[in-house]
């Protein structure tokens, strides 16, 4: 080797040092956490009322990536690498799950599964049909409370919204039970034709079920559009306290009594 190479091998020696810093740092955390994201867990902030009382607006919950396999979906923003799923397993009636929204294919959602591929679903006079049953109703209390929501300004438009209706507890045809909210049994929601959940599809509906957009006005989902189930929650912010991002306040916005709390 002459005198000349020396200084250039060092050099390189030094560029490839200062690269693997950068991958390091960088790269692979990055790596990591996409991996994460897309194979086991992925946390969701409730934006909306939908799913009150069993989700509140500023729960944070963890997804579970893997519990009905994986579609392009699983991916953060759904890149198009692959059809259909892999290793799918079916949702099963009453599992809370997010979503892809069928209108756009991008925006999440969160509902409970109602019904399943091939089963016909109604609502009569504020009543849960599937396949000609009604769905068991036990009324459990009258409820009357305020809650903050930015997506529903009330009257003083500062997103406190009054709710006042009653709380029963339905139980679809496999067993699962679960808290509903309703606060009239008239109206388009609560009278709705017969529908037919069309095969690879679910219909999914709101615990709150006079506030939710959900396959009462869109129709089925189609299980590709599946992200995960909601399995825990953890952290909730009471946004009345302290916006999402500011986490200076989180400590005096936390809902304490909700942390890791399961999903039902």
């Amino acid at each position: 080797m002459s005198l000349s190479d020396a200084p250039v091998t060092k050099k390189a020696k030094r560029n490839r040092g200062w690269f693997h810093e950068i991958i390091s740092t960088f790269v692979y955390p990055l790596v990591a956490v996409v991996a994460v994201y897309t194979l086991l867990f992925q946390p969701f902030r409730i934006p909306s009322g939908s799913m009150i009382d069993t989700l509140l607006i500023g729960d944070f919950v963890w997804v579970e990536k893997f519990s009905y396999g994986y579609s392009k979906h699983s991916i953060p923003f759904s890149p198009d690498v692959f059809e259909g799923r892999i290793w799918a397993a079916n949702p099963q009636q009453g599992e809370v799950a997010v979503f892809k929204w069928p209108v756009d294919d991008s925006t999440d959602f969160i509902k409970r599964v109602i019904g399943l591929p091939g089963d016909k679903v109604q609502m009569k006079e504020g009543r849960l049909y599937i396949n000609g049953v009604a769905a068991k109703t036990d009324f459990v209390e009258d409820v009357d409370f305020e809650y903050y929501d930015p997506q529903r300004p009330g009257p003083s438009g500062n997103g406190l919204v009054r709710y006042k209706g009653k709380k029963y507890l339905e139980t679809l045809p496999n067993g699962v039970s679960h808290y509903i909210l309703k606060e009239s049994d008239s109206g388009r929601e609560n009278n709705t034709p017969e529908f037919t959940v069309p095969d690879g599809q679910y219909f999914m509906m709101g615990d709150n079920r006079d506030n939710s957009q959900d396959s009462r006005s869109w129709g089925g989902v189609p299980v590709v559009n599946f992200v995960g189930r909601a399995v825990r929650i953890f952290p909730s912010v009471d946004g009345a306290k302290s916006a999402w991002y500011e986490v200076w306040n989180w400590p005096f916005a936390i809902r304490w009594d909700r942390l890791f709390q399961s999903i039902d």
